[in-house]
């Protein structure tokens, strides 16, 4: 299957954006101090874990559709050069 440019670079926006995003939301968690994702004691509570593991499912989403814009991207670029020489 061959992707579009757009589309090579949109995928791979989306899997850049996916990690910065999820990043980010698993550090807020982390220092979370309202009682949501640790209780009194400092355990970790089913919020926590609930949100971690969509964290996780997040970044291997967002890992796969970055590789497969990224391999858009240079199957693209590998094309234009191929063009060019010939």
């Amino acid at each position: 299957m061959r992707l579009s440019r757009a589309a090579s670079w949109f995928l791979l926006a989306f899997g850049v954006w996916s990690w910065f995003i999820w990043v980010s939301f698993v550090r807020n968690l982390w220092k979370d101090g309202s009682g949501l994702a640790f209780d009194d004691a400092g355990d970790p509570t089913t919020y926590f874990w609930v949100h971690l593991l969509l964290a996780v499912a997040s970044f291997l989403l967002g890992t796969a559709v970055g590789v497969i814009g990224l391999r858009g991207v240079r199957a693209l670029r590998r094309e234009s050069r191929a063009e060019a020489g010939a």
